[in-house]
Order: structure tokens, then sequence, then C-alpha cells
């Protein structure tokens, strides 16, 4: 996810339930949420950015937590391999005036944790999360738009797409690229008149080597572009490499970085994440360099 405006964060977890559950794709499902304390989200804030995310908390099931959950407490009372564990997930909709909170999961079967929980959770179970975050919204004033990423990327180019098709006056350009296994995999997106969607299908091939070689033989539109590039981190590195070096794209036009890392967790990734960001800032070409 893009890096989160600051804010102080909750001492509480959002409590909710579960009310609905789709299948979208064979690696995708719709959570629906709401009930709870479900009033104290920030419809206000999601609306702000197309890349709202919420961090969904998941607690040890050998630990005894008092309630209401209090992380800082956590920290203080339980071994560290006890600590809730938390993932972070697109704002799909926030509608205020249900109250309900609609949530896209990857499942890439038995792997991960959120996954499998998504794949198999029934109507009624709780769900915690804190947020809304968010960093990026189209900009109205560019004369075209790039959509780039992975399975990980999905719903947040989607909730962009949403918002470039509902936004008033005449619409930019916009090229969106999105890697998924296959057909099966792909969704039905909201798009407007002037938005072409390229499905790479990777098979069985690397995360990411497909979409970097479509973005890269790509004809890009005239005029500045606002890009909107995330997925898993290696694949990113090179997209970015090839925008800032090759298309000389400035990094005001850019929300680029890496959502997870191909062989790490995401605690692991997260751990590492700052010291890769370090280092691709330091092998940043110059655009026409």
């Amino acid at each position: 996810m893009t890096e989160p405006v600051g804010r102080e964060r909750p001492r509480h977890p959002i409590s909710a339930r579960v009310l609905r559950r789709e299948q979208l794709s064979p690696s995708l499902v719709r959570l629906v949420v709401g009930d709870g304390d479900i009033a104290r989200f920030d419809g206000e804030r999601a609306a702000a950015f197309a890349d709202a995310y919420v961090k969904v908390m998941f607690l040890h099931p050998e630990a005894d937590y008092d309630r209401p959950i209090d992380m800082a407490a956590i920290r203080t009372s339980h071994p560290a391999e006890h600590w809730p564990k938390l993932r972070t997930y697109t704002v799909r909709e926030w509608d205020a005036d249900a109250q309900e909170l609609t949530l896209d999961f990857v499942v890439h079967g038995e792997e991960g944790l959120a996954g499998p929980w998504a794949a198999s959770v029934g109507t009624g179970a709780e769900i915690l999360l804190n947020g809304p975050g968010g960093g990026y919204s189209p900009d109205p004033e560019a004369d075209w738009h790039l959509l780039v990423g992975d399975d990980s990327a999905l719903p947040a180019i989607a909730a962009a797409l949403q918002r470039l098709r509902n936004r008033a006056g005449d619409p930019a350009e916009t090229l969106v690229f999105i890697e998924v296994h296959d057909q099966a995999h792909e969704i039905p997106l909201a798009i407007g008149a002037r938005t072409t969607v390229h499905w790479v299908h990777r098979g069985d091939e690397a995360v990411g080597l497909r979409l970097v070689e479509q973005v890269g033989r790509a004809l890009f539109p005239a005029g500045r572009v606002h890009a909107f590039v995330h997925g898993e981190a290696g694949a990113v590195r090179q997209l970015r490499r090839h925008l800032r070096g090759e298309r000389g794209i400035g990094l005001d036009q850019l929300s680029i970085s890496g959502y997870w890392r191909l062989g790490a967790d995401d605690e692991a990734w997260r751990a590492a994440k700052r010291d890769s960001n370090t280092a691709v800032e330091a092998e940043d070409p110059v655009p026409g360099g």
C-alpha cells in the first residue's frame, strides 16, 4: 500500500462482523462487514483516497486477550509470538447509509494467514480492523493515467477505475495492466470510455515477469501521466527503473511501492521494506540521464 498519511493510532481496533461473502474469482474473495462498532469507521477519510486501506488484525488462537483489544497492553503482557498480526487490505467500498465496509481478499490456496481465513470464514465471524489510511487518488490535472499491478493491487486498481469513471467532465485516457494467473482470475471492472485494460496472464511463469515485459513495450500517450504501480517488490523495482529512467516519469507523478515480496511473509517484508526502499532510492535513475 501507499505509505500512510500520519495520524494518531486508535487505542482499540474496530470490531465488526462478516455480513456477506462472495467468491469473485478463484483467487479473490469479497467480504462485506458491518455491525459491532463499525460506526467508528472514518468514511470521510476513506473517501479522500482511491487506495484507502485498513489493517485487519488476526489474534493468536492460543492467546487469551482482555477485551477490548489493546495492542499496547498486549505487548507488555504477552510474549511476542502471541501478539496479533496485521494484514493490509484495500477499502473496496464504504456504504455510509448501510454502515457496511467491503474488502477484497487475495487467496492463494493454503498459503498465508488472511487468505485461508477469508476463504473459509462464515457470516457472523468477528473481524478486527484499524484505519483507514491511504495516500493516492488520480490527479485530476493529469493528461492521462497509468495503473499497473498484480493480484494484490487489483482491488486498489478497481477502486481507482471506479473513481475515474465517476469523475465529472471529459475523462482522461487511462492505461491499465493487471497480471493474474489466467482468464478465470479476471473480474469485471467499472471503466470509462477512454480506458484500456490489458489483462496479463502469467500462467506458471514468475510473478511480475510478463507484467514488466508488457509495460516495457507499451505505447504511452503524450502528456503528463499520473501512475499507480504496486505489487510484488522485485517486479515493482524493475518497473520503477523503467518508468523513471527510460520513460522519464518524475517521482511526483508516481505512486509506486511493493505490496509484498516473493518468498517472504508480511512480517518479514515489512521489516525489510525500509531498507529496500532506501536501496531503490539510491539506485533511482535520473530521468533522461
